[in-house]
């Protein structure tokens, strides 16, 4: 009896040294993130999430983008007519919305609640234009699941855990 009571307290010892030890020396936080250098914008950030509507939504660099008057990543390049025509428009679901600044500059916003994170408008900024849309995770819809399917499906290895310190990974600008 006396070696089982040595025996099972001194696992109880071994156990809180490891708790005071984590405690000590937490792991850092991490979350997943979209690398916009690396994304090739596949439509898998939309079909791939465990959410029915996707944590992944398209952002735009309003500091790269050059305000023009038909946006490469909001109408579609193999376009009849070159004007702001539904038939036109390169996103699925209306996502983008045009607003005049002032001749000849227009700016492009997306509407979150309507993007799907399909990266269409991104493949079509990327392929004709400069490159100010990007896809990214917004954290306040993932669940952060351990395994995220999105990642497992992603061909160019662009999703990626970040530290939660700095969740986001911007777009940079190329001078």
């Amino acid at each position: 009896m006396l070696v089982g009571i040595l025996r099972y307290g001194g696992l109880g010892l071994l156990g809180a040294a490891g708790v005071y030890l984590l405690k000590k020396n937490p792991k850092p936080r991490t979350v997943w993130q979209i690398d916009p250098q690396v994304c090739v914008a596949c439509g898998n950030c939309a079909n791939y999430c465990v959410l029915e509507e996707s944590a992944v939504k398209c952002t735009h660099a309003f500091a790269v983008c050059g305000y023009c008057e038909l946006c490469s990543g909001c109408f579609r390049p193999d376009a009849k007519e070159l004007n702001t025509g539904a038939e036109n428009q390169l996103c699925p679901t209306g996502a983008i919305k045009r607003a005049y600044v002032e001749d000849p500059y227009y700016e492009y916003v997306i509407d979150e609640s309507l993007c799907n994170g399909c990266g269409k408008c991104v493949k079509g900024c990327n392929a004709f234009g400069n490159g100010s849309l990007f896809l990214q995770v917004r954290h306040d819809r993932c669940v952060n699941c351990n395994e995220c399917s999105i990642a497992a499906a992603c061909p160019s290895g662009a999703f990626k855990r970040v530290s939660a310190e700095k969740p986001y990974l911007l777009k940079e600008t190329h001078a």
